[in-house]
Order: C-alpha cells, then sequence, then structure tokens
C-alpha cells in the first residue's frame, strides 16, 4: 500500500510544473521573441528539466504496475523534450552555435522539424494529461487501478493523433486551395423550337464561330451547331480566329475570341461565350434560347406590336407613384425577341381613327377603364382585315369588356376565381387562394407546348376572372378554349375566398379563348392571311413582370404569339440546362414536414421493436433450457 500512495502523491504536480515550463518556453520564443524577457525560455527549459528528473527519481523508487505507469509518464516527457529539442534546432538560438543556419544548410530537415516538433508535444502533453486525470479517480482507492490509467494513456494518445491530423488536413487544405464544382452542368442542346426554325429557313444563315485552337468552349458550341445543321443545308456553319482572319473579324464587328456571330445579308447578331469553360457554364446552359433568340431577329422580317394605352393599362414602367401593379418589361423583351418593335397606341397615337397599317400585333394589358367607340369601331375593323390581337383583362378592373369583346362572340365575368387546393402561396393568408394554378390544356396551337407538360408546367394566375360564349354566338368566329381552371375551383362571389356551398360552384371554368374571325362567304387564304386571330386571357397578372418568368406563363406567352402571328408552326420546348431549385406544393410540404416529424420516428422505433423481439426467448423457451 505504501507503493501505491507514493505512486499517486505529487503526480499531477510534476506534470503541471512539466506543463508550466512548455508554456513559459512559448512565451519566451513565440509571444516575445527578443529582449531580456527572453529569459522566459531559460527558465521554462529548466522547470522542464526538473520534471523529467523529478520522474526518472520517482520511476527508481517505485515497482510493479507504479513503476511500468511511471516509465509511460517518463517516456512522455521525454518526448516533449525531443520536440523542444527539434524546435531549438530549427530556430534562430541555434545560428549561434552553427556556422549557417539550418533553413539554409538543409532546408528540407528545417522544415521537416518544423512541422515535426508541435506534434511531437502534442503527443506527449494530451495522454499526460489524460493519465493524470486517471490518477486523479483513483486517488482514494484502495489498490492502484492501471488498466483505468493504460486505458486513459491510449485515449489521450488516439485524441492526440486526431488533433495532428486535424491540424494537417487544416494546413493541407489552405496551401492547396483546389475547388471541386460538383454541380450539375451540361451544355444545352437545339430544343425543339430551335430545329422547327431551321427547317422553315428559306434563305441561308450564316453561323460564324471566332475561337483560338484547342479551347473547351469552343468544343461544347460546336456540338450545338453539329447537331442544329442537320436540320438543313440553309445553315452555315464556319470558324475562325480573329488572329488569322482579321478580314473576317472586322466584317462582322468582332474584337476577340469567344464570340459567335449570327447573320443573314446585312442582318447580323453577336453572343459573347467567353472563352474558360468555368465563366462560360452559364452561357451554356442556355445556348439554345440565346440561340433562338437570334436566330428570330436575324431569320424574321421585323415586325411591329402596339401596347394600348390611355385606359390604364400595364406598362413599361409605372404610370405614377400610386400605380403598385407590376409591368410588362418582360414581357416586351419577350416581343422584341420574337422579331418585333414594340411601340404604344393610344387615341393621340391615332388608335380612335384607326390601328395603323404596319401593326402585326396589338396587346391589351390589364386596362382600368372602357374604351371609347371610335376605339373599339377602329380594333374591329383591324380584326376584319386579317388583325391580330392578344387581350389580358383583370376581375378587379369591375369591367366586362362587353363592347370590346362583343364581335368576338364572348362574355367576360370579372368575379375572381378561387381554389383551397392547388394554389400559388406568397402571403400564407386565405387571400392566397385567389392565386389559382391549372395543368388543363386543350389540343389548340396556343398550348402546344403546355399541352404536352400538363402539371409540369402549370400556369400561375394571380386572381383571375372567367369566360363565357355569348347567345348567340356571332357566325363569322370560332372559338376553342385552351386552358381551364382546375375542376376545385370556384367563383368567389361574397369575396371572402372561401367556398360556400350552394351559392359558389366549382368547376373548370375557361381562363382563355383562342378566336379566329373569318368574314361569311370570304375564301381563305393559304397562309391564313386574312383571317382574324384574337387571344384572350382573364388575368392580365400572368403576363406582367416576375410571373411571366414561370415556365407555364412564359410557354403560353411565347406559343400564344407566335400563333397571332401564323408562325405556330416553330412552337416548341427550349432546351435549358439550367439547375432549377426543387419546389414543392403545399400538399407536399405537409406530407413531407409531418413524415419527419411522426412517421421517421415511428419507423425507427418499429424497427427497433422488432429487432429486440425477435433476439427475446420466450417464456416456454426458457422454462425447457432451465428444466434441461
Amino acid at each position: 500500500m505504501a507503493t501505491q500512495a507514493q505512486s499517486r502523491a505529487g503526480s499531477a504536480g510534476w506534470s503541471a510544473l512539466f506543463g508550466l515550463g512548455l508554456l513559459l518556453v512559448f512565451a519566451g520564443e513565440r509571444l516575445i521573441g527578443s529582449g531580456t524577457w527572453r529569459a522566459l525560455t531559460g527558465v521554462g527549459v529548466v522547470l522542464v528539466l526538473a520534471a523529467i528528473g523529478a520522474r526518472a527519481l520517482r520511476m527508481k523508487r517505485l515497482d510493479g504496475e507504479a513503476r511500468r505507469i511511471e516509465s509511460a509518464l517518463a517516456a512522455l516527457y521525454a518526448l516533449a523534450a525531443l520536440g523542444l529539442l527539434f524546435y531549438f534546432a530549427q530556430s534562430d538560438l541555434a545560428r549561434s552555435v552553427l556556422s549557417a543556419p539550418l533553413e539554409k544548410g538543409s532546408p528540407k530537415l528545417a522544415g521537416a522539424l518544423a512541422a515535426l516538433w508541435p506534434v511531437l508535444i502534442v503527443l506527449s502533453m494530451v495522454p499526460v494529461a489524460m493519465v493524470e486525470m486517471a490518477y486523479a479517480s483513483v486517488a482514494r482507492a484502495p489498490r492502484l487501478e492501471s488498466g483505468r490509467i493504460y486505458d486513459a494513456l491510449l485515449s489521450g494518445v488516439g485524441l492526440a493523433c486526431a488533433l495532428v491530423f486535424a491540424f494537417s488536413a487544416y494546413y493541407v487544405a489552405s496551401e492547396r486551395d483546389h475547388k471541386i464544382d460538383l454541380s450539375y452542368f451540361r451544355t444545352a442542346r437545339p430544343g425543339e423550337s430551335t430545329r422547327k426554325i431551321i427547317r422553315t429557313l428559306d434563305q441561308p444563315i450564316q453561323i460564324s464561330m471566332f475561337f483560338p485552337p484547342a479551347n473547351e468552349v469552343h468544343e461544347e458550341v460546336a456540338g450545338y451547331f453539329d447537331d442544329l445543321k442537320k436540320e438543313s443545308k440553309m445553315l452555315e456553319v464556319h470558324e475562325y480566329d480573329p488572329a488569322l482572319d482579321p478580314s473576317k473579324a472586322k466584317e462582322l464587328g468582332v474584337t476577340g475570341n469567344g464570340v459567335v456571330v449570327i447573320s443573314r445579308g446585312t442582318k447580323k447578331q453577336l453572343f459573347n461565350v467567353g472563352l474558360e469553360l468555368d465563366a462560360a457554364r452559364g452561357q451554356l446552359a442556355n445556348l439554345d434560347k440565346e440561340m433562338q433568340k437570334r436566330l428570330l431577329q436575324v431569320a424574321r422580317p421585323q415586325r411591329t406590336a402596339y401596347l394600348t394605352a390611355g385606359h390604364g393599362e400595364r406598362t413599361a414602367f409605372p404610370s405614377g407613384d400610386t400605380d403598385k401593379r407590376p409591368t410588362v418589361r418582360d414581357l416586351r423583351q419577350m416581343l422584341g425577341q420574337e422579331g418585333y418593335q414594340v411601340k404604344d397606341l393610344s387615341a393621340a397615337e391615332g388608335l380612335a381613327a384607326d390601328v395603323p397599317a404596319d401593326a402585326g400585333l396589338v396587346l391589351i394589358i390589364g386596362p382600368q377603364k372602357p374604351f371609347m367607340p371610335e376605339e373599339v369601331a377602329a380594333l374591329d375593323r383591324y380584326l376584319e382585315k386579317g388583325g391580330r390581337m392578344l387581350i389580358a383583362l383583370d376581375p378587379e378592373a369591375g369591367l366586362d369588356e362587353k363592347e370590346l369583346l362583343g364581335k368576338l362572340g364572348l362574355a367576360f365575368h370579372p368575379q375572381t376565381l378561387c381554389n383551397d387546393q392547388i394554389y400559388a402561396r406568397k402571403t400564407y393568408q386565405p387571400s392566397d387562394r385567389a392565386n389559382i394554378a391549372t395543368g388543363s390544356y386543350s389540343s389548340h396551337p396556343v398550348v402546344t407546348t403546355l399541352g404536352r407538360l400538363g402539371m409540369r408546367a402549370p400556369m400561375v394566375l394571380l386572381g383571375a376572372g372567367w369566360l363565357d360564349e355569348t347567345k348567340p354566338k356571332p357566325p363569322e368566329v370560332s372559338i376553342d378554349f385552351p386552358v381551364r381552371a382546375h375542376p376545385a375551383t370556384w367563383a368567389d362571389l361574397n369575396g371572402n375566398f372561401t367556398f360556400d356551398s350552394p351559392a359558389e360552384k366549382r368547376k373548370g371554368w375557361y381562363l382563355a379563348a383562342a378566336v379566329t374571325y373569318k368574314k361569311l362567304g370570304e375564301k381563305l387564304a393559304k397562309d391564313g392571311k386574312n383571317e382574324g386571330r384574337a387571344l384572350i386571357l382573364t388575368d392580365s397578372d400572368a403576363l406582367s413582370d416576375g410571373v411571366l418568368g414561370n415556365p407555364g406563363n412564359a410557354y403560353f406567352a411565347l406559343d400564344g404569339t407566335r400563333w397571332l402571328s401564323g408562325d405556330e408552326s416553330i412552337s416548341g420546348t427550349v432546351s435549358s440546362e439550367v439547375d432549377v431549385p426543387i419546389a414543392h406544393t403545399h400538399k407536399e410540404d405537409l406530407f413531407w414536414f409531418y413524415s419527419t416529424i411522426f412517421l421517421a420516428p415511428l419507423l425507427a422505433l418499429g424497427a427497433g421493436w422488432l429487432a429486440t423481439r425477435r433476439r427475446r426467448p420466450s417464456v416456454g423457451q426458457g422454462s425447457n433450457k432451465e428444466a434441461a
């Protein structure tokens, strides 16, 4: 017992003295470094040596398990002392002993010692601390529990190795700072709509690519056009380098590499892709969209689209401080990409007299005031001559636009539609039920793309009314309703956003109408030039900025304007490889919420219960074993 008591007496004190010595060396070398206060280094070294000597004397006085434990502690002290020796060998103190600094004579050895000395000290001091804590826990035990102390020693060595590995990994990561992009990326392939544009070309179009040899971006772009030129011999693809073909670069207005030029005659469109693959990823992911936009501007003749004004319509900019409605800048931009020059048309610009002769399309987006009789008459005459109109109304304006829609055989009901099953959440209030969504489409060319996508590309309408045919319908018109509401939608008659039966009915209301107008007895031309067309939508918010970014709304606007322009043959999807964030409906969010809160824990508990039940022997089996 005397030997065990001696082995536990004063051990922590010598370890504390040893640690204090190391701390003083650190302060003298790393915090001070010069001057008289650097004498702390000498004091620290003296304390370290004193602690090692005291530990060696204790080891000689003891025997048995106590001696082996003291031997382990002495070895750890010696390991830390070796770390100090390595430090001094590569420090500036060695210059007074060596003829030349170690970092000049043996730079690799100096670097190795600089990395090794802190490792040795950590591998020493962490196990020492763990052993001393184990000593303290058995201070009053009747006998020395060497097993617990050895476990503490091994745990300390493991922890020290983990710390060394963590700091080494951090150092290597900071020195070798390489980023790995694991995000999805692929260059877009030619989409259905772009292929149709190429197939319908009647004149050659030249694609000029300006890239240096052996460029990664050039390979991606060349692959896109190699696939596209299979659709028609009218697409000619050429490759240039501004350094080798300066005259061609000057002719097309190119000043450097990484540029694609689409040209036909005097028309040309430039697209700067870039030369570095990492920087060009966004351009390549949207390559089909950008190419289609420029192809249309080069291949199609310039046309004019008129946006009516003077009746509170949505415009590219707010009409005043009180106008808080979203604008239609995105719609104007889309029309520009389709080859239209967009202008305003009001009574002051001649709408009260007649629609301009160059009007390829007239758009009426969200009027808040009724049109004058003279303006309605001008629009009627425009339709009779084969004009094309896009009309988007709002129920909150309270206008039925009877005069405007009468010639089209339609009646607009300014009653806000609501749905409590499928809707777009915005404020998380009952009023969100007026933000209806639908994927119910017909087979009309206006919804060529949407008809194939269905609920994969739903249209969103933020407060829509509904349409119906007038009785009797004018014989000159043919009407199709390409978009219908979800069957659970109702007309909110009292404005409380709650379904009140039996006054309110759920059904698939008509949200849009495609109308063709042809005078009776008139022979329709093969190109349909003398056929009037109109597309009516019951919510102008669906074409406003932000909402038009929804794929369902974008495809409706794009295919709708192409049908109005007679270009329905090029309608189709646009290829894009942009990584779109995952979105859930309200029901899906509820499912994932409750499944993670309740279902997953219940499954884990059930699996555990089944596992324990299978391991537990039955009462009969236990009795038989005892009897045996």
